[in-house]
């Protein structure tokens, strides 16, 4: 016998939204997209729908029944999106699971529940995962996906004991059977406004007025008729095992073992246009220890004579004891390669290669994260102006001024300092920086550069190149105007 659980979450699009904006979780509101030139509701939160506020309605009619109540713009395709998310998700519980539009997911635990030590200890367990990720759910289970999905939504009890769906949906209303609208109001209009009341009539009789599709349903949540599931279909990991007879506590053996999976990974990447940029060697030792070293790559890379020389390194620092017995070489991030990424590996490129795997062994050996690349930002403000570009072939939108000094050093944050200047425009005649007192000697400037136009916090600046009588040279700047208050300068950087 078969056991199904359905999953149901009733504020799905909201709760992610408050996972996205936590302000909102205390507040309200809805989630509405334009449709035939209004406003109307496609989800709402919890606390909205406690104030008669439900999806379908126009959003100009929630504004006469709580006129303060906040609206998001729907993301086109997002539930869509969370439920194949979720269906994925939950393949840890099973190894069948699908997206039951439109609010749900459904499950085929067949064999799963003592697991985790029965039915009763699997869903509070799902239950309790999903609570802390932010998402309401309501589950049911029983014998047959229909009868889960009544259970889930209209059930007393969370859980049908085998073979007594019959009597558990009995009582429930007929929409519970997942009936189009117009069958569930022609029901509801003889009087039958519970599944009790007709379940028992013949077929015949239900289809000659209803049409097929009630019985049907009649026939799926008993079970006499059979009912599918649609599995989603996990991305397959990119993964590569390689088992060895004996163990392997060699060097040798290892750098073998490493080589045969990477040859493998790339020729997998090669087929489908695809580079590695992270990868993770896992070596299984016979006493159970599992041990593991990792590289990163700061282009999508197949060359497997490259990336053998990034594990190279590390292969030292694995300790064999008795020997290790399993190998598993993991890509968790790929990356796919474009034509022109791919020349690089041709004869006769330009240096674009060499530099790429150069970079790549000085991350090996000092951290990925002691090496940086910096491409110029659209922003005025200095400290703006820059940007992490990682890939090597990123190229800025705009270029790099030479014809005005910039510092060697600039710092993160301008930092106060203390100035005596000669009004308006003159530049400092000293300053005074975390104790220190400097004359100044020469100056140039002022250059002066704006806030972008659609920020409002803060003035425009009044950038100065200062030397000291050391020869020293400092980037100052001005805050403001003169306005009858003192104004505020900062330094910001230092010249070679």
């Amino acid at each position: 016998m078969h056991r199904y659980a359905s999953i149901s979450f009733p504020f799905l699009l909201a709760e992610y939204t408050v996972r996205k904006q936590p302000a909102l979780q205390h507040e309200p509101f809805v989630i509405a997209s334009r449709q035939r030139g209004r406003m109307v509701i496609d989800a709402v939160s919890a606390s909205a729908a406690k104030k008669g506020i439900a999806a379908g309605m126009v959003l100009a009619d929630c504004k006469a029944i709580f006129p303060t109540i906040k609206m998001v713009e729907t993301e086109p395709g997002r539930k869509e999106k969370l439920l194949k998310a979720l269906a994925e998700w939950s393949l840890r519980y099973t190894p069948i699971s699908g997206i039951d539009m439109p609010d749900g997911i459904i499950l085929d635990i067949t064999g799963c529940a003592h697991l985790w030590g029965g039915e009763d200890a699997y869903i509070e367990n799902i239950k309790s995962t999903l609570s802390g990720y932010g998402y309401t759910c309501l589950i049911g289970v029983a014998d047959t996906i229909t009868a889960a999905w009544a259970t889930a939504r209209f059930g007393s009890k969370t859980i049908i004991e085998t073979k007594k769906q019959r009597e558990a949906i009995l009582g429930m209303p007929p929409m519970a059977l997942r009936l189009d609208e117009a069958i569930v109001a022609r029901l509801k209009k003889l009087g039958m406004r519970n599944i009790g009341s007709f379940i028992n009539m013949p077929a015949t009789a239900l289809r000659r007025r209803f049409g097929t599709e009630l019985p049907k349903r009649i026939a799926q949540a008993l079970g006499t008729e059979p009912e599918f599931i649609m599995p989603v279909q996990p991305v397959e990991p990119y993964q590569e095992r390689l088992s060895s007879m004996e163990p392997i506590a060699s060097a040798t053996g290892i750098t073998i073992a490493l080589q045969q999976l990477l040859q493998s990974m790339c020729l997998r990447l090669e087929l489908e246009g695809l580079g590695l940029r992270s990868a993770k060697l896992k070596c299984y030792r016979i006493d159970g220890v599992v041990q593991q070293i990792e590289i990163g790559t700061g282009h999508p890379s197949r060359n497997t004579i490259h990336l053998f020389k990034l594990f190279e390194h590390k292969i030292a620092t694995l300790e064999p004891a008795l020997g290790f017995e399993v190998f598993v070489l993991e890509a968790p991030k790929v990356e796919p390669v474009v034509h022109e990424q791919a020349s690089i590996w041709l004869s006769g490129s330009k240096n674009d290669k060499k530099i790429s795997e150069l970079l790549d062994r000085v991350a090996v050996k000092i951290g990925a994260e002691s090496v940086n690349r910096y491409l110029q930002a659209e922003h005025h403000w200095p400290e703006r102006s820059v940007k992490k570009a990682l890939p090597l072939w990123e190229k800025s939108v705009i270029k790099w001024r030479k014809d005005i000094p910039r510092p060697v050093h600039l710092l993160p944050f301008p930092e106060a300092i203390a100035v005596t200047a000669v009004l308006p425009d003159n530049p400092p005649l000293l300053f005074r920086h975390k104790g220190t007192r400097y004359t100044v000697v020469k100056a140039d400037g002022p250059e002066r550069i704006e806030q972008e136009w659609w920020c409002t916090d803060g003035f425009y600046r009044d950038y100065y190149v200062v030397e000291d009588e050391n020869g020293a040279r400092y980037w100052l700047f001005r805050s403001g105007p003169y306005d009858g208050n003192r104004p505020q300068w900062f330094l910001h950087g230092y010249f070679a």
